[in-house]
């Protein structure tokens, strides 16, 4: 019996299949890509997050070594049990952020832009903890 040889068609791929198996790939890196962007922004907002939460516990450490006036809370760096170093790490997670921070004798408030155009995340000495569309400004509350 005589074996059969292969053809010159039978030995690897035509063109044809390898082009449509990089385009596959390629529209399969395109949608991994596309949610790892939306992960690091859900990040950087956690972050931003994070750091103004944990400035209350510091501007209440602040007060209690200042006969309990926030006057200065927003300058006073972290050693110093200010918000200075917790805004500028809130600032440093976005990029182009613009932490706010205003104080008074008996209030304070602090906001960041977070990823989301136009959305900021604001906390203030009354307990507020939440994401408003209103910047800051000058305000020692939460809009």
């Amino acid at each position: 019996m005589k074996q059969h040889e292969p053809t010159l068609s039978s030995k690897g791929f035509t063109l044809i299949e390898l082009l449509v198996v990089i385009a596959i790939i390629g529209l399969l890196a395109a949608v991994v890509l596309a949610s790892v962007g939306g992960a690091r922004n859900k990040g950087a907002d956690a972050t931003v997050k994070s750091q103004l939460n944990a400035a209350r516990s510091q501007a209440e450490l602040f007060a209690a070594n200042n006969g309990n006036i926030y006057t200065g809370v927003c300058l006073a760096t972290q050693a110093n049990n200010g918000l200075a170093s917790i805004l500028a790490n809130a600032d440093a997670a976005i990029a182009g952020g613009a932490a706010v921070c205003n104080d008074a004798a008996n209030v304070w408030a602090a906001s960041a832009p977070l990823t989301t155009a136009s959305t900021y995340w604001c906390v203030d000495s009354i307990g507020n903890s939440k994401q408003t569309t209103t910047a800051l400004g000058a305000a020692t509350v939460c809009p």
